[in-house]
Parts: C-alpha cells; structure tokens; sequence
C-alpha cells in the first residue's frame, strides 16, 4: 500500500524509523571494508543491486572518519542477502562527472542483466570545473552544453558535461547492460530556514527528478522524503543525525534513518523493481507516495 507523506502519514512514517532516529545505534555492528574497496557481489549467481555516489552513500572504515557514514553502509539489512547481493561501490569525494570517468567503468563490467543500480549524485557537482586540487566540477542542469578543458589534476584534454548528461549516461549504459538503473535525489545538508530543512528543488535534487523523468527510470525522491521527516523531528532533534555543522555527512543513526527512506521510496514508485528482494527488517517500513516531487 502506497501512502501520500501528508502530516499524518509523516508521524506514522517516523515511528517505523529506526530507534536511533533520536540517538547513536547500538545495533550490532557494519561490516565496512576500506571505502576505497572495489566491493564485489557476494554471490554472482544471484543478481545485484548496485549503490553508486558519493560520501554521503559510502564513507569511511569506522576509523580516522569522525564517525561519518553514508546510508549504503546501512542499506543491506533492508535485503534478503540469500536473494540479491548488495554492492556498495560509492565513493567519497566523487562527482557524476569523476565517478562516471573514473570509477563507472568498473561498475559496468560486472554488471549483468537482471541486475540494479542506484546513483545518487550532486554533493560534489559544484565544485570547480577545473583545479589543481580536484577537478570534479559539473556543469549545472541537465542540458548538453560542454566545457573543454585542460584538466589542471590529470593534466589531461577534458569535455565536460552537464550534471544531468552524466546520469543519463549511467543510465543508457547500464541498460545495455540489462540492469535496471533507479535515480535517487540527494540527501538534504542540515540546513534550515523559517523552521523547515532546506530542500534541493532548484538545483541537483530538481535536475535528478528531470533525468529520471526524461529517461522514465525510477525515481527516488529522497531530499524530499527526509527533509519532510526533519520538519517533524524539529531541528534540534535531527543534529544526532549529523557528524557536525550543516552537513551532509551523516552520524550511523542518520545513515540508518536515510537507509530506510530509501526503502520507503522505492515501496511508493508504482512498480517497484526490488519488492520480491526486501527482507524482514524492510516490512516495518512504509511505503512513501510524495504528492509533489522535486521533478515537478
């Protein structure tokens, strides 16, 4: 059953979050390897689904990270492991534009049909085009206008392209592949203004919504879901969810919390692609149909 994220809906919503909404975890603990691991399906007679992004889905070893976690280190509990594998191959530090360059291309390889990915971009899109430090830069919207460069970091001729050019790449190329690619909008800063979480609308939340609709791939409106959710916790009560300052880094209990919005916004896409593949822990989670989303 879908439900519209109404006041109610969102009270209801917030008690089948985890208990450490409010408070660090005391669940037991996640297995991270290095964050710069190629992690590997488990199983690959199993099909996989594929997390791709930035630090905010993937984040440290739990050491020398000022205890930062993204919500693809929390995701996998939300699965049936003994069904699908669940590969979380996001970056910290990476743009649509560096990890489709740098780290895509790896992804792509094992992927195979039958399988999944989800990609949240945009925390980093707006850095500098061009940089001796990082060079990761975007260009804004979703359009096909370039930039030629020469990249100061690799010293290397560059095109770069739209923020939306990349994920629509993702896009194409995972389906050739016969995977199932979904778009996620990216998770809200602890930012506030006049008492409400600051939403993405205008910017790379709003693009990802225009991709996923240009290209009718699945989309997963989670700025939104969890800034409506912040708006009932009240600001004081969200800062536990946060490392420090405005974010985006998140504490465990904030991956936790955006991990199982995640699984609430793909139970309110109409068709979800991964229902047969959640796990126990996933049926305490309800589903999320936003009235308004940011690709509106």
């Amino acid at each position: 059953m879908r439900t519209t994220f109404n006041t109610a809906a969102a009270i209801l919503f917030l008690a089948t979050l985890p208990s450490s909404v409010l408070a660090e975890s005391s669940a037991p603990d996640i297995v991270r390897p290095d964050r710069h691991a190629l992690m590997m399906p488990a199983n690959p007679a199993l099909p996989s689904l594929f997390l791709i992004g930035d630090s905010t889905v993937r984040n440290g070893q739990g050491r020398g990270d000022g205890g930062q976690w993204g919500w693809g280190d929390c995701l996998a509990p939300f699965f049936d492991t003994n069904k699908i594998n669940v590969v979380n191959r996001a970056l910290g530090g990476t743009s649509s534009r560096t990890f489709y360059r740098d780290r895509w291309p790896a992804v792509l390889a094992i992927i195979k049909p039958g399988d999944f990915v989800i990609m949240q971009f945009g925390h980093n899109d707006g850095s500098a085009v061009n940089d001796a430090t990082r060079a990761r830069g975007t260009i804004r919207g979703t359009g096909d206008e370039t930039q030629s460069i020469t990249n100061l970091l690799t010293k290397q001729p560059e095109i770069v392209h739209s923020f939306g050019w990349y994920e629509k790449q993702i896009i194409t190329e995972a389906r050739a592949k016969g995977a199932t690619p979904m778009v996620c909008s990216l998770i809200p800063r602890n930012s506030w203004k006049n008492g409400h979480a600051a939403r993405n609308k205008n910017d790379y939340a709003g693009w990802a919504g225009q991709v996923a609709k240009s290209e009718n791939a699945p989309f997963l409106d989670i700025n939104e879901i969890i800034a409506r959710q912040y708006d009932q916790l009240g600001q004081e009560k969200v800062k536990p969810l946060f490392i420090v300052g405005a974010g985006p880094h998140t504490s465990r209990s904030g991956a936790e919390t955006n991990a199982a919005c995640v699984v609430a916004a793909l139970k309110g896409l109409k068709v979800n692609p991964v229902a047969r593949f959640f796990s126990l822990k996933a049926d305490a989670v309800s589903a999320v149909d936003l009235t308004q989303s940011a690709s509106e």
